[in-house]
């Protein structure tokens, strides 16, 4: 067996296509583009460039984006501020903080600020809650990503044994609710789980979302089996590589996705999507 390649850049021009064709035909009926507020807290390259990535997305696709960078040295008061800020201005409809925080702040006291209702990275506790109870409106764009590529290969779900590797509360846990959401089996490991290689080998749908070059061997792969690579790694020669030994899994596995071009871009037009949802309005928000 050779697997086919779940294509995440293809996928993700469809979906900024199509948001952007959604925010063409509301401005013609006299809407606004939708707003979003990025916030960069320090110079760290690495979040740098997503930063831009994201800003340089928003404007392919006609949305109003801001971009907030602040100093290493900022207070975590003052970060608040900045955000109860956004929070009431009209024209910001998605806010996102750029993740890791200097270690002289409190991420999740930070996040917690954030308007649920603008919380288009989908980290509030009140949005996880949501996906948790089975009622969910703005949702983590990476598993989000994962599930609309799925989604796009007709996975049954249902039947299936889903086995999530790693329990960030960025992908790995509510990666695991939306596929229980979607009716699999779900098994999640983690660093304490003893033995990873009898989960991964039973595993029908598999989700690694580590950051461990050759984490999943490719021989543990089960015939048949849908792999969904969420790892980014930098080896030293410069190539980017994922937690899955690819070349061997592909030989096993009936989809696969690349790394990178795989899950990468579906998490950037997720968070295009989910701006554009925030813009349109859900119910009222009781917190």
């Amino acid at each position: 067996m050779t697997a086919k390649i779940l294509d995440g850049k293809a996928l993700a021009k469809a979906t900024k296509e199509a948001v952007a064709a959604e925010i063409k035909e509301n401005i013609k009926q006299g809407k606004r583009a939708p707003g979003l507020a990025v916030i960069l807290v320090g110079d760290d390259p690495a979040s740098a460039l997503y930063v831009r990535n994201k800003r340089n997305a928003c404007e392919a696709v006609g949305m109003y984006s801001e971009h907030h960078a602040l100093s290493n040295s900022i207070s975590e008061a003052e970060l608040i501020a900045v955000i109860q800020k956004l929070n009431s201005n009209p024209l910001i409809d998605g806010i996102l903080l750029q993740l890791p925080l200097p270690n002289h702040m409190d991420s999740d006291k930070v996040l917690e600020i954030i308007d649920p209702a603008k919380d288009v990275d989908g980290f509030h506790p009140y949005n996880l809650g949501r996906l948790a109870q089975r009622r969910p409106l703005l949702r983590p764009c990476t598993p989000y990503g994962i599930i609309a590529l799925l989604d796009s290969i007709n996975e049954p779900y249902k039947n299936r044994h889903a086995v999530v590797v790693g329990a960030s509360n960025i992908v790995g846990r509510p990666m695991a609710l939306e596929l229980l959401l979607a009716g699999s089996t779900v098994t999640i490991c983690h660093r304490f789980t003893k033995e990873l290689e009898p989960f991964v080998r039973e595993a029908d749908i598999l989700v690694s979302a580590v950051g461990k070059a050759g984490l999943i061997k490719g021989e543990w792969i089960k015939e048949g089996a849908t792999v969904i690579d969420v790892g980014q790694n930098h080896l030293p020669d410069g190539s980017v590589t994922g937690d899955v030994e690819f070349e061997t899994a592909s030989k096993k596995a009936a989809w696969i996705t690349p790394v990178p071009g795989g899950v990468g871009p579906m998490t950037v037009a997720t968070l295009l999507k989910n701006t554009l949802l925030a813009q349109l309005g859900f119910p009222p928000l009781i917190i």
